[in-house]
């Protein structure tokens, strides 16, 4: 049985239905705090528990004792809240993912899938980032991540912990069925943010520098779809069954595509006039991040199948079916 630790968030919950597709035993914990109770099928256990309460921790490893690996997703992910907040990342992030190995290592749990980030990197000196790249995190989300990745291999060297640290770039789209989808309070992601203008939801959409080193002066990112992430994450779970070891895995498209590429690309699929506004750059952010995902490539098997429009229109039919407006 796998462990979805954070399985009723966006990621989690699309993972949590990959892995059952796949025939995979799940069991989700989550305390609710952000992820959606209803993501998550009734036929899927269902544990309310945080990562800061040893207890539920212990309660869930002492009711499924068959859990082999564990899929940890329960972390803050917002860069700009980590700056105002550091306290809240560094406490749930690091203290309460310590919680979560040292549980797991009471129960002779060895094997955990871990999402990290392409945050760890920082600023990029080179496209496409690979996992070689120099890890320089400039805010203290990144730096959470990147803790992480170092004490997940001093336990590893320590206690025998095994573990994949997944990489990822922006994750985006939504469950191709319909039933789950991006939903987060607030919004922060580009696309749904998009989206809320082609419903009438919003106004217009800030655009945040037009000044950047890019053909059209705006940031470029690398989208992945969340069920390709879904898709690698299962592909991580085997390779610990399977075979020796640890990595480090950066997941992305290997492809960028500037702020006014995906507003264009909305506004193709949508049929809507998307209103931005040109306002000036946030500090901190990139004028370019594209991933490198070879090494998953060829290590898992893993081939990411959703393009752009793809990632788009899944989350527009997702957007239009749960927010209002009009295909």
């Amino acid at each position: 049985m796998i462990a979805v630790i954070g399985g009723a968030g966006y990621i989690g919950s699309h993972t949590v239905k990959y892995l059952s597709q796949q025939g995979k035993d799940v069991v989700v914990f989550d305390n609710l705090s952000t992820g959606h109770r209803e993501f998550v099928p009734s036929y899927i256990p269902f544990v309310k528990g945080d990562l800061a309460n040893n207890n539920d921790l212990h309660h869930l490893f002492a009711t499924y004792p068959d859990i082999h690996t564990v899929i940890h997703f329960a972390a803050f992910a917002y860069v700009g809240e980590s700056v105002q907040e550091p306290a809240k990342y560094y406490r749930n992030n690091v203290v309460n993912t310590i919680n979560l190995l040292d549980s797991m290592l009471e129960h002779n749990v060895k094997n955990i899938v871990f999402s990290s980030t392409c945050a760890t990197y920082g600023n990029p000196i080179e496209w496409p980032i690979s996992e070689e790249h120099p890890q320089n995190p400039i805010n203290p989300y990144g730096r959470t991540k990147l803790m992480m990745e170092q004490i997940m291999e001093d336990y590893s060297r320590a206690y025998g912990l095994k573990y994949v640290a997944l990489r990822y770039f922006n994750a985006a789209g939504a469950d191709v069925d319909c039933e789950i989808g991006e939903w987060h309070e607030p919004e922060t992601h580009l696309i749904p943010l998009i989206l809320d203008v082609a419903i009438g939801k919003r106004e217009s959409i800030s655009v945040f520098g037009s000044d950047f080193n890019t053909p059209d002066g705006t940031c470029i990112r690398d989208y992945i779809h969340v069920t390709d992430l879904a898709d690698a994450h299962s592909r991580a779970v085997d390779f610990l069954l399977q075979q020796s070891g640890n990595l480090k895995l950066n997941l992305g498209n290997g492809e960028g595509f500037s702020v006014l590429d995906i507003i264009h690309a909305v506004e193709e699929i949508t049929g809507k006039i998307i209103k931005k506004d040109m306002v000036e750059r946030r500090e901190g952010d990139p004028a370019k991040l594209i991933g490198s995902a070879e090494k998953a490539k060829q290590i898992l098997g893993w081939q990411p199948k959703f393009k752009l429009d793809d990632i788009i229109a899944s989350a527009w039919h997702w957007h239009v079916k749960n927010f209002g407006g009009t295909k």
